[in-house]
């Protein structure tokens, strides 16, 4: 989908060591622990394995061995374009050992949180228009009344907060995830960030999905790896979705003792995209304190992180925060945590004539052919019985009740009263069928 922005600025990857604002001796270190569990011996190999540039990881190396930390083996790699060889001396050995005590990680320099909070801005989700076109395209397998389009595209296009309310069975989950494709742009995140000596890692497979990687041709003279930080990969934006199981320790910074490193909390990493809260109301905490929480983050597009020895430091929050909850809103914010949140959308279950046009919709789809005293039948007889309260969810698992029974007996999709009888059974359990 063209997105109506143009595409992300990438990070420029640094010329010097001296451009990487990083302490010189975290970097030694991150260079001997690589080498040291890596077993990776040519400037190109480190320099891959160290995600930067080979003229700076040249420079890392020579500062490594004028401290005798590195020595080259003196023989030359024919497979590798002829170049030298390296390895860790004993006393480099004995200082990746002693730095691996300190801190486990090795691998991808960690961009400096400043350096970072450059890159945020650049791919900021506040820069996103998103056309009513792109948005019907994207919900294109909902029928949604049109007034909720008109009140989605501007709240998604501002970047701000979002709290979608109504009964359950609408779709909110279904329109959280249809303003996520909706997007359609890449960002760059950073494997690693680092903030007073201390490694954050960010990237995780699980939540970013990397677009392809371009390989590298050493024998081109154009090396690919110079267009950006190799220091960051490549995404689709981040969407996070937490439900029942978001717990307030889950926003904070995470401490993994064994490896003496932090991973980013969840907020962080969804940094550039959407963060979905579904289904407040259902998790241990009361919700006003999950919104108190993030108050300043939106307010003032930053977020408070602390580290384990209590020193608390800023981060960017950019990120378009979606709740989406069954309650009405009244019931389960104060005021205050209501004005915060830019807008506040109903996802209302749709009328009798919405109704039906999802009914036909996804019958035709399903090759169920349609019998229209079999609808009236449903109508009359059926809703009649729950005060005519329509959902979203409705006509899907209907109809695929009766499919399931049609293939079962071994006869054509068909509709019939009998049938509507057996799947409304299993869309409402009846009290009396509970046995405590």
């Amino acid at each position: 989908m063209n997105m109506h922005t143009s595409p992300v600025i990438a990070p420029p990857a640094p010329r010097t060591l001296g451009e990487m604002r990083l302490p010189m001796v975290m970097m030694r270190d991150i260079l001997l622990k690589t080498i040291f569990r890596k077993n990776v011996d040519t400037v190109t190999e480190i320099a891959k394995a160290i995600c930067l540039p080979v003229p700076v990881t040249q420079e890392l190396v020579d500062l490594a061995r004028s401290q005798k930390l590195v020595e080259a083996t003196g023989t030359l790699h024919a497979g590798a374009g002829n170049e030298m060889g390296f390895q860790l001396t004993d006393s480099g050995k004995a200082r990746a050992l002693d730095a691996l005590s300190q801190s486990e990680y090795y691998g991808a320099m960690p961009v400096p949180l400043e350096v970072y909070s450059e890159q945020v801005k650049r791919q900021s989700i506040r820069n996103i228009q998103i056309t009513r076109e792109q948005l019907t395209g994207a919900m294109g397998h909902l029928i949604l009344p049109n007034e909720l389009l008109d009140h989605l595209g501007p709240a998604v296009s501002a970047g701000r907060s979002i709290l979608m309310y109504g009964p359950p069975g609408n779709g909110k989950s279904s329109i959280s995830n249809g303003i996520r494709d909706a997007l359609g742009d890449k960002i760059y995140i950073p494997r690693a960030i680092e903030y007073s000596g201390q490694v954050i890692t960010v990237y995780d497979p699980i939540v970013h999905s990397a677009a392809e990687e371009i390989v590298d041709d050493p024998t081109s003279l154009r090396r690919t790896s110079g267009r950006f930080d190799t220091r960051y990969v490549l995404c689709e934006r981040p969407t996070v979705i937490t439900g029942g199981e978001l717990s307030l320790s889950m926003l904070d910074l995470v401490y993994n003792p064994t490896a003496r490193t932090y991973q980013a909390p969840l907020q962080l990493k969804s940094t550039g995209g959407i963060f979905i809260v579904d289904d407040l109301g259902r998790q241990e905490e009361p919700p006003q304190s999950l919104v108190n929480r993030w108050i300043v983050p939106l307010e003032e597009s930053k977020d408070i992180l602390a580290l384990q020895s209590g020193e608390k430091f800023e981060v960017p929050f950019d990120t378009l925060v979606i709740f989406s909850t069954n309650f009405h809103p009244n019931e389960i914010f104060d005021r205050a945590a209501l004005r915060r949140i830019f807008f506040k959308i109903k996802i209302d279950g749709p009328c009798q004539e919405d109704f039906l046009k999802i009914f036909a919709l996804v019958a035709r789809k399903k090759k169920m052919p349609i019998d229209e005293e079999t609808l009236i039948y449903l109508l009359k007889e059926k809703y009649s019985t729950i005060d005519n309260e329509y959902a979203n969810y409705q006509p899907v698992f209907l109809i695929d009740q009766m499919i399931s029974v049609c293939e079962f007996e071994g006869i054509p999709y068909q509709m019939n009263p009998d049938l509507i009888d057996r799947a409304w059974a299993n869309m409402f359990v009846r009290e009396e069928q509970i046995v405590h």
